[in-house]
């Protein structure tokens, strides 16, 4: 825990204790001080004695107190003064930062092990221990949310975020690498994929408009039990790479919502490039200009239906139809029929799978 909240404290309480008040470490060091010319002088004092047993020390005309915690006591208040009324300041401010430690620890314990549970950095065994020693709730569903930055930014996009999630029981926002944040979040019951993506949707807008931060997010599904938040993490991670290479324009990418695009995605290369080229018998995708893919695009986007498509197009219906009977020489693939259809636009999903070369996880 950093040093700056037990200074914070100390700074509060200078003024209510009229004498110089401070905390030295396990070595013998200031860490802090009310006099903060203090902080920092080493060999303060035989810490081995102030260390010895948890009862008043006075060393040197001060009086000194072991900070209680659970594990062996790593630091200790210190006051001016050998007389009774140092020896009942130092008992009030070591219970006082005794207890923040204490609460603070406890925080940091619980993120730390929500960031190793879902890197797989903790043992299966080990989860369910640790899980009621930091009193987590089990039953809970709560689903990962990785936040991924295109560019590097002076500021914490993790204290931003963390900002808009205040309540450190319930979320979690955990910083992965220079651009991946996590943010694990509980789930009330009722909630939805839909709701957490118009979550997802407010934190790319607060960091955009607010700090310039241009974000994806991939959300992975939602889980119940904290064993299954790797598994949550990991579609996270893949919604992302897959809606890079099939929804570019997409800045929330939910693993749930993939559709097709997830089984590509899996597949070897090897087996696309076997699948394109028993589909294109003809010819190949390659061999197609971009005013005919994009007629293609638009007849996926209208159901087939050619009318419908034309007028979207601005063409006579029967320029279209002319486009389609071109294609189907050029493929031997005819749009209007269902099957032909399906095929054709699983070959272009996976042609631009090829062309991507996504990361695997």
């Amino acid at each position: 825990m950093s040093n700056r909240l037990f200074q914070g404290i100390i700074h509060q309480m200078k003024d209510a204790i009229d004498r110089t008040i401070g905390v030295v470490d396990a070595v013998g060091t200031i860490i802090c001080c009310s006099d903060l010319s203090q902080i920092g002088q080493s060999n303060f004092v035989d810490i081995k004695e102030v260390f010895n047993g948890n009862d008043i020390k006075v060393i040197g005309g001060k009086t000194f107190l072991a900070i209680s915690t659970q594990n062996h006591p790593d630091s200790a208040v210190f006051v001016d003064g050998n007389d009774e009324n140092a020896a009942n300041f130092a008992k009030l401010i070591a219970i006082s930062l005794g207890s923040i430690k204490q609460y603070y620890d406890v925080k940091f314990d619980r993120s730390n092990f929500i960031k190793n549970v879902i890197l797989d950095n903790i043992l299966q065994g080990d989860i369910y221990l640790k899980t009621r020693e930091l009193g987590f709730n089990n039953e809970v569903s709560r689903c990962v949310l990785l936040i991924r930055t295109s560019e590097r930014s002076e500021i914490s996009v993790s204290e931003t975020v963390q900002t808009l999630f205040p309540d450190k029981n319930k979320d979690f926002v955990i910083n992965i690498n220079e651009t991946d944040i996590v943010l694990v979040k509980e789930v009330r019951a009722g909630n939805e994929i839909k709701d957490l993506e118009k979550l997802a949707r407010s934190i790319v807008d607060s960091l955009h408009t607010e700090y310039y931060i241009n974000a994806i997010i991939g959300i992975g599904s939602i889980v119940t039990g904290i064993k299954e938040l790797p598994r949550s993490f990991k579609e996270s991670q893949i919604a992302l790479e897959v809606g890079k290479v099939f929804d570019t324009e997409k800045t929330i990418v939910t693993y749930e919502n993939l559709g097709i695009a997830r089984l590509i995605y899996q597949l070897p290369t090897t087996l696309c490039e076997i699948f394109l080229k028993e589909i294109f018998k003809k010819g190949t995708i390659s061999g197609l200009d971009q005013e005919t893919l994009f007629t293609i695009q638009k007849f996926f986007e209208n159901n087939l239906n050619v009318s419908e498509t034309s007028r979207k197009l601005f063409v006579h219906r029967n320029t279209l139809v002319y486009r389609l009977e071109k294609i189907k020489k050029l493929t031997g693939l005819d749009l209007r029929e269902f099957d032909d259809a399906i095929e054709f636009k699983v070959a272009l999903m996976v042609k631009k799978y090829l062309d991507a070369k996504p990361i695997k996880y």
